[in-house]
């Protein structure tokens, strides 16, 4: 309030100068020496309330003052309206003064509804931001892909236990291959010793029969022995038919065991080529999925750098909104303290005029009261007469146009407070839009660090 009180002493030490105290108005308005002071007592002693009635009381004093009034008195009265002119030219210049102030604040709204925009904007661009990031990211892509190697290589290795059974297989069959040989190997030998036993018994039973014939004076045994021979021929026949057709079936079953056997060793070589042609193109794949995931990990970590960058700036560029948002805000409060001064200033100068239109309303009836007091005293003009006269006329004439701009001037009063009411409703509006801009921008603002810190910890 220093501003508004200095202001006020200012104006009020102009107001005095323009139209002076109240006992110097009343003492040159008065007159000095004789009546002169009885009128100076009565005008001191009369408030602003009780002037008229003070007037009526003293008329006849005042009509014998001026008589004897000089004419330097009419002077400090054209005086009083030149400077009333240059109270109005004052006037006018605060006038001026309260519209550039207006202009100011019509500036600093539009500043105002500027940094609204701006804002808007950048939620606009933090939301796409948002919604980009809400889309499936690089880091998704690359954990689908680990997770398509992971089971690629499960599989792989299901194959490759697959393989080892296989010639696992394989191992048996040709073991029991082998063993079959073998076996058909000892099967013949023991053939062939039996055959031989055969032969040998065959070869020493004739041998003894030739010699029980020649022993025994030659009996007719050819038969016997060619029966027996008949015999034991037909027996090894036998023999030797079953154990040829007994080799050759299990031959059979060996060599169908073996063709199954080559064709379960060639399908598993085949597999196992198979296998080997998947592993090299999973093999080639991985490696090329290992490029692509550093890749991406790269771009992930271009991106997360990207995107701290631009939440830094985008809270630098919050919180440099909101210093302006502060200093608009702070500006206008002192223009508000600016205005609330100006209007005490004026309430002030309403009252002080008031006080000044008492005052020259209680003169005027005064000088009116006075020139019929005077006409009744003297029927007979006289020079002292005539010039009272006009003294009294031109004052009259002087007060009345001086009344005159004073109502002008309170007419422009009550503009200007009509002007002061709208810009204080202005100011409060623009108070309100102030202080929801700066909770809006406070919720942003934790609502991005919140978001941040919450892509973070995903991250």
């Amino acid at each position: 309030m220093s501003f508004g009180s200095e202001h006020y002493l200012c104006s009020s030490s102009s107001y005095r100068k323009v139209f002076g105290d109240g006992s110097r108005l009343s003492a040159r308005l008065s007159g000095a020496g004789g009546p002169g002071s009885f009128r100076s007592q009565s005008l001191s002693r009369c408030n602003v309330a009780s002037s008229g009635a003070c007037s009526g009381a003293s008329s006849l004093g005042l009509g014998l003052a001026y008589r004897r009034l000089p004419a330097s008195e009419g002077l400090d009265l054209s005086q009083a309206a030149a400077r009333t002119n240059e109270y109005k030219i004052i006037r006018t210049n605060e006038k001026e003064q309260l519209q550039g102030l207006n202009d100011r604040f019509a500036v600093f709204i539009e500043k105002v509804h500027q940094l609204e925009t701006q804002n808007r904007a950048l939620e606009a661009e933090l939301s796409a931001l948002r919604q980009r990031h809400a889309e499936p990211s690089l880091r998704a892509r690359c954990e689908e892909e680990s997770r398509g190697r992971e089971g690629a290589e499960r599989a792989l290795k299901a194959q490759q236990r697959d393989v080892d059974g296989a010639t696992l297989a394989r191992l048996d069959l040709e073991k029991k291959v082998e063993s079959l040989l073998d076996e058909l190997a000892f099967v013949r030998q023991v053939h062939d010793e039996e055959v031989a036993e055969l032969l040998a018994t065959l070869q020493a039973s004739s041998q003894a029969a030739a010699e029980v014939d020649v022993a025994v004076a030659k009996p007719d045994l050819t038969s016997a022995l060619r029966e027996i021979r008949a015999q034991y021929e037909s027996l090894a026949a036998k023999n030797l038919q079953s154990a040829e057709e007994w080799y050759k079936s299990k031959f059979a079953n060996l060599n169908e065991q073996a063709a199954r056997s080559t064709e379960a060793i060639r399908a598993s070589r085949e597999e196992i080529h198979e296998y080997r042609r998947q592993l090299q193109a999973r093999t080639i794949e991985i490696e090329g999925l290992r490029g692509a995931n550093e890749s991406l990990e790269r771009q992930i970590l271009e991106l997360e750098e990207r995107h701290s960058a631009e939440v830094a700036g985008y809270q630098d560029s919050i919180g440099q909104l909101e210093n302006d948002l502060r200093n608009t805000k702070s500006e206008m409060a002192r223009h508000l303290r600016e205005y609330q001064d100006l209007l005490n200033v004026k309430m002030a100068l309403d009252i002080e005029i008031a006080a000044y239109r008492k005052l020259l309303e209680g003169e005027e009836t005064r000088f009116s009261t006075s020139g019929l007091s005077i006409s009744g005293l003297n029927p007979l003009p006289n020079p002292s007469y005539l010039l009272s006269s006009r003294v009294l006329s031109s004052t009259s004439s002087k007060v009345s146009s001086a009344g005159l701009s004073l109502k002008k001037e309170e007419e422009e009063e009550e503009a200007s407070k009509v002007a002061s009411k709208k810009t204080s409703q202005i100011g409060e509006t623009f108070e309100e839009i102030l202080e929801e801009t700066v909770i809006s921008t406070k919720k942003t603002e934790k609502s991005n660090i919140e978001e941040s810190t919450i892509s973070s910890q995903k991250i």
